[in-house]
């Protein structure tokens, strides 16, 4: 593991929370992170859904049924993409600015996971009823955030076999 670039290898999948809530000065860290990823043509079409009601946090369990870590953590960020600002990038775009958040949080020491929405039409199409998101938006995914139970140890997952140099 080349230590140089140590905080893409603690980025790893949370999904067990303490009961410490995530500080409001980690959320806007988070944010700010995700609006740093790079955008075609600088559209940045992304918009951000911050979800910490229990109630609404348990229903989206009822919908997304890979989101039970939702049941006890303290929050779920949305990410959206205004599809009529940029209709050919926006999953490319809000993608980047997911990885960009779940690297933030392990640098911030928090736990997080994607939960991937898009292209599930039925899941996107709940989710977005109930966050009440506006039908020009895509719903790409939700990541779930807190404060891990535990810290798993940072990973490398290169595999040589899999590079190609010049041609295939």
């Amino acid at each position: 593991m080349d230590e140089r670039i140590m905080p893409i290898f603690l980025r790893r999948s949370v999904r067990e929370y303490s009961d410490a809530p995530v500080e409001e000065r980690d959320v806007l860290a988070l944010l700010e992170a995700g609006m740093a990823a790079p955008s075609a043509r600088n559209l940045k079409p992304w918009h951000f859904i911050l979800i910490k009601d229990r109630k609404i946090l348990h229903r989206i369990t009822d919908i997304h049924p890979a989101a039970q870590m939702l049941n006890q953590a303290p929050l779920a960020i949305a990410v959206c993409g205004n599809r009529d600002v940029s209709p050919h990038f926006w999953v490319q775009d809000c993608a980047a600015a997911t990885e960009n958040i779940l690297i933030a949080a392990a640098m911030l020491g928090l736990g997080a996971v994607w939960l991937g929405v898009h292209p599930r039409e039925e899941r996107e199409r709940a989710l977005k009823e109930l966050l009440g998101i506006p039908e020009k938006f895509g719903l790409l995914c939700l990541i779930s955030v807190g404060v891990p139970k535990a810290n798993p140890e940072p990973r490398t997952q290169f595999d040589p076999s899999r590079i190609h140099r010049e041609q295939w």
